[in-house]
């Protein structure tokens, strides 16, 4: 059984699975938890399809819930990803991020203070 003093250190995030992005906006950012230092960062993302040039300078995670994405490196690599999807774009990742069809994930960033 866990220590009750210890339970204050856990952030229950209440999430709505019927979540989507908000009205008349082409993207909607929920920023759900970000720690003391703000070096930590999780919450939910959706876009519509589109597409953008990224210049990463902290490292992401991210589970698609619903949509594709298909991220081509500066070197010409590419990667598509699809509803139930985790992958890791990590700092310094230098190309295009691709919304091929409408977006929800969930995300978390980390970046050195």
């Amino acid at each position: 059984m866990p220590d009750d003093a210890n339970l204050n250190t856990i952030h229950t995030i209440a999430y709505d699975p019927a979540t989507t992005g908000e009205p008349g906006k082409r993207m909607t950012t929920k920023l759900w938890y970000t720690d003391p230092d703000g070096a930590f960062r999780s919450g939910f993302w959706s876009s519509e399809p589109g597409k953008a040039e990224i210049n990463y300078v902290k490292d992401e995670l991210c589970t698609l819930l619903e949509g594709s994405v298909r991220l081509t490196a500066a070197d010409g690599t590419v990667a598509t990803y699809s509803a139930g999807d985790t992958f890791m774009i990590p700092k310094g990742f230098k190309g295009t991020w691709e919304t091929l069809t409408p977006v929800r994930k969930f995300f978390a960033t980390y970046q050195k203070p």
